[in-house]
């Protein structure tokens, strides 16, 4: 048996497999090096995962946020391996959301969600990536600044009166909250990420679907732009690739752009490499 997982700042998605075929699959909270200690990872694993998925293990997949480094993967690999006692392979969420993609062809695989991340994939390894830099330096496209677009809109009263009013009353905090919130606690870009779901209600929007297409589009221009992009596939991945797809399909028609795929989650594509690997190994 092996475990594939797939982790963002938010959620990781665990699946178990025996072969060709799933057994079980979970959810627990995202698991980032960045933003957690080693212990931290171990409890989260320990504590969220159904006792099934420490059975006899071969191996571990594990594709995450912030696992760029050989220091913070082995942060996690160190996690992975003290708690399941099985080896345990740790790659960055956009190696796996190029193999989800495109197996062992090549392509552009970029990444919307609470971060964004994007790279040219040969068919086997990520060969150019322009640096994401996070979402105070970087992260367009992204849900943190998409969330911290319109959060510094409404903390300024110049987002609409009845979206700023929303935002209030579903979140129940005040401005001076939302600054403790962003500068003193943990994670504040999925805070602010989660904030930017609340526009999906309001595409009808003006102002909604400006701020939008505005956060995509720096996205393209300072990032998709510098590949070769009109010569290769490309794919989106992540929620807010998913969440706004349409506006995300409007900003590629401006730069006459094909999007392939926009797909939520790698997880379906990441079993598909790895049993094909399978299939490979036995000469099928």
């Amino acid at each position: 048996m092996k475990i594939i997982a797939e982790s963002s700042s938010c959620k990781t998605e665990w699946v178990l497999i025996e072969g060709y075929h799933v057994l079980e699959s979970t959810f627990t909270d995202g698991i980032n090096p960045f933003f957690q200690t080693r212990k931290e990872i171990s409890r989260c694993i320990r504590l969220q995962l159904p006792k099934k998925f420490f059975s006899k293990l071969e191996e571990i997949h594990f594709y995450g946020a912030g696992c760029t480094t050989n220091e913070k993967k082995g942060i996690v690999n160190a996690s992975l391996v003290a708690q399941f006692r099985a080896p345990a392979i740790v790659n960055s969420d956009l190696l796996g959301a190029a193999r989800a993609f495109f197996g062992k062809e090549a392509g552009i695989a970029c990444i919307l969600d609470v971060g964004s991340n994007s790279c040219l994939y040969d068919g086997e390894q990520i060969v150019k990536n322009v640096h994401s830099l996070g979402y105070i330096l970087g992260d367009e496209g992204s849900g943190a600044v998409l969330g911290k677009m319109f959060l510094s809109d409404c903390l300024k009263d110049l987002a609409p009166v009845e979206i700023s009013q929303e935002f209030y009353d579903k979140y129940r905090i005040t401005s001076d909250d939302v600054l403790e919130l962003v500068y003193n606690r943990s994670f504040p870009s999925t805070f602010l990420s989660s904030i930017s779901f609340l526009l999906a209600g309001h595409l009808d929007n003006e102002y909604v679907y400006n701020l939008i297409y505005k956060n995509i589009r720096r996205f393209f221009v300072r990032n998709l732009m510098q590949y070769d992009y009109q010569n290769h596939p490309i794919g989106f991945n992540g929620s807010i690739a998913t969440t706004y797809s349409s506006i995300l399909r409007d900003v590629a028609k401006e730069f006459d752009v094909e999007i392939d795929e926009i797909i939520e989650s790698s997880i379906k594509g990441l079993i598909k490499y790895h049993t094909m690997n399978i299939a490979h190994l036995n000469g099928l």
